[in-house]
């Protein structure tokens, strides 16, 4: 077991309405990984075991358009989680994620939250409220994005 120190990450989205005790513990479970810029960390549609949060430095999520273009769809930084949906469904990745600036992150797997979800249901609960909320808040950001992207396109071609 690990024990990471998660002090500096404790106004985390992913934390909110855990106990202090709660936090440790997860912290506990939480494994350290270190990747360089320019390293891909997944790819759309590879099998996904975790769900990331990242301590320092900073991740690209974007989409594949067309063979070689991808789309941004969001740039995350420290306290920010990514690769959710693998922990709560194991299906494949629905984007891709890659490393901009040298990024310290803390891996849940799968298999933890299952684990921690069937010991401590509450907290198994509380977790996973914080992940669709940080899902859904991104969601809806991207969705405004996207809304404001097609709106100063349609004025463009007006012009």
């Amino acid at each position: 077991m690990n024990n990471v120190n998660l002090t500096t990450l404790k106004d985390s989205p992913l934390f909110v309405g855990l106990a202090e005790k709660e936090i440790e513990f997860l912290g506990k479970l939480l494994v350290p990984q270190q990747m360089s810029a320019g390293k891909t960390i997944y790819i759309e549609n590879m099998a996904g075991e975790c769900l990331y949060l990242i301590f320092k430095g900073s991740v690209r999520i974007s989409q594949m358009l067309s063979e070689g273009e991808e789309q941004t769809l969001v740039v995350l930084g420290p306290g920010d989680t990514f690769g959710e949906l693998a922990v709560i469904d194991g299906g494949p990745r629905a984007a891709t994620a890659r490393v901009i600036e040298d990024v310290e992150m803390l891996a849940l797997s799968r298999k933890d939250y299952n684990q921690l979800s069937s010991n401590n249901p509450r907290m198994g609960m509380q977790l996973t409220l914080n992940i669709f909320r940080s899902f859904s808040q991104r969601l809806r950001r991207s969705k405004q994005d996207y809304r404001n992207m097609l709106i100063a396109s349609i004025n463009r071609k007006k012009r």
